[in-house]
């Protein structure tokens, strides 16, 4: 069993759905929790007596993460009660759904305020505490709209794929210093989906058969740099990968031979991932100084 404890555990959008249930799942293990949801303080606190019932130890709180200052304070606070701050789950979001041609560009940036911005805010202000304690762990919420797309969520789409993008980052950055950072891709059934699902999905669907999930990636066993799928119990690993990649001598460096040669480029039978940005640049290197033409 996973030890947690002395762990202190942020956990936003937590008043209900996934965050309620990542934030049960970690006070039953001991966890100290700080409930954050914008909603206002009633939902964080029938939360927080939920686990204080239970003998766990949890605290409301209604920061906004999309301020700055206020998420600042929210941590300083955490680590004046309890010294510290272990975990942060970067849980709570919006939808402002709408197909790109009549979505309001207000709406576009509300989402990728709280999703994308208000991750960046709670984890800009853990980072520095995790870095002296050489202890973190990270995770951020992203989605399939991110990593695959869905009709009508370009705003929501794209501030997930942008969490990728950072979990990939911060994984690389926070190695080295004892922090860990993955990325959580749930499908479920919470008041963001009311209207989306049937009855008989959404049963399937609830927020506790995903917190099974968080709980680990959270862990001092975690990964780092993972997105992990999970919901109604199936859990699957998301990757960024490539297929082939061919080299174009000058003389055929053109547009036209790409498109001649792009059934090779499209075939994934023989799959490549990256660690980072800089091994694709030294693949892409060697491919070229392999062969001209030549497919590795």
């Amino acid at each position: 069993m996973f030890n947690f404890e002395d762990r202190v555990a942020i956990v936003t959008g937590a008043g209900g759905g996934l965050g309620r249930a990542h934030a049960l799942a970690l006070a039953e293990r001991g966890v100290k929790v700080v409930i954050n949801d914008v909603g206002g303080v009633a939902g964080a606190r029938a939360v927080v007596d939920e686990i204080t019932s239970a003998g766990g130890t949890a605290v409301p709180d209604s920061t906004d993460i999309t301020d700055l200052v206020a998420v600042e304070n929210m941590v300083t606070a955490t680590i004046e009660r309890w010294g510290r701050v272990d975990i942060l789950i970067n849980n709570a979001g919006i939808l402002r759904d709408k197909s790109f041609a009549k979505m309001e560009l207000t709406d576009f940036r509300a989402v990728m305020d709280v999703h994308l911005m208000g991750s960046v805010h709670c984890t800009n202000a853990v980072w520095p505490h995790m870095v002296e304690q050489g202890y973190g762990r990270i995770l951020m919420t992203t989605s399939a709209s991110g990593i695959y797309g869905n009709f009508g969520q370009s705003n929501y789409g794209a501030a997930k794929s942008a969490l990728v993008g950072l979990t990939n980052v911060l994984a690389i950055e926070g190695e080295r210093k004892g922090i860990r950072v993955n990325a959580l891709a749930p499908t479920a059934a919470t008041q963001m989906t009311d209207g989306l699902l049937d009855a008989e999905a959404a049963a399937k669907l609830g927020p506790g058969t995903i917190a099974p999930g968080a709980v680990f990636l959270v862990s001092d066993d975690a990964p780092t740099g993972v997105i992990l799928g999970a919901g109604a119990g199936v859990f699957a690993l998301s990757k960024m990968v490539e297929g082939p990649a061919i080299h174009l001598p000058d003389e055929a460096r053109s547009a036209e031979e790409i498109a001649a040669r792009w059934a090779e480029l499209d075939d994934f039978g023989g799959l490549r991932s990256h660690t980072s940005a800089f091994e694709q640049t030294s693949h892409y290197v060697q491919v070229a100084s392999a062969a001209k033409g030549a497919k590795v």
